[in-house]
């Protein structure tokens, strides 16, 4: 009898010991699940800022090509111009891009069909850089300006600030959305196509239209540049 007590005592010791080893690996499990997830939280918030640290010695390679800087001339022709270019270099020193500061967009455009959405800053802001953002070209009008035309540009490419490397893949009919002022803008893509790579870009709208005009550079064409025209529904 006192054998059978001794055995199941020490069942229920090595039950105990198990259970004690069960939870220890649980919360020991748990804590590992938890710290990742707090490193993956802190590893995407640094990621996001030291790509576009980097972003400016990334190969040629990733780029399709690079986009002139420009204007908006009367005739609505958007022209080179080195004195009026949206890169505020005055901004920049030893060549690096300023602190990201996410709560200073002037304006989020919104492209479903491609799973776009991205903020852009006002031309004065020195985070308006085609090096790191999509960038609002010099001379444009917001949306809540009758028959104004905002152009937005962008690289295409497979680098890490190629916003409009899929544009590529909108229809004629296409939704796309801007939000300026807490009002969120609805537009419909009304007309494609591409123009030469020499350094101006002529943009064919209609003036009784607001409208809203994309341009990056031509799939698989370092020769063209493609420009996308939506307007106001």
């Amino acid at each position: 009898m006192q054998t059978l007590n001794q055995g199941k005592t020490s069942n229920k010791k090595i039950k105990k010991s198990h259970l004690l080893i069960i939870g220890s690996l649980l919360v020991f499990f748990g804590g590992i699940i938890l710290f990742s997830n707090h490193l993956l939280t802190i590893r995407e918030s640094v990621y996001s800022d030291m790509m576009l640290l980097i972003s400016d010695s990334m190969s040629d390679e990733n780029i399709i090509t690079d986009i002139p800087e420009v204007e908006i001339l009367p005739n609505d022709e958007v022209a080179s111009n080195e004195e009026n270019n949206i890169i505020n270099s005055s901004s920049q020193e030893n060549n690096q891009p300023p602190a990201v500061d996410y709560d200073k967009y002037l304006g989020v455009l919104e492209i479903p069909r491609i799973s776009l959405k991205r903020g852009f800053y006002g031309i004065d802001s020195p985070y308006n850089d085609i090096k790191y953002n999509v960038s609002v070209v010099n001379g444009s009008l917001m949306p809540d300006v009758d028959r104004g035309n905002l152009i937005l540009m962008a690289h295409s490419g497979d680098a890490y600030i190629s916003y409009f490397a899929y544009l590529y893949k909108l229809k004629i009919g296409s939704d796309i959305y801007v939000t300026y002022n807490k009002v969120k803008y609805h537009y419909k893509l009304v007309n494609i196509y591409d123009v030469p790579k020499d350094g101006s870009v002529t943009i064919i709208r209609n003036y009784d239209k607001t409208t809203l005009t994309l341009i990056t550079c031509t799939k698989d064409d370092s020769t063209k540049q493609t420009v996308y025209i939506a307007e106001m529904v």
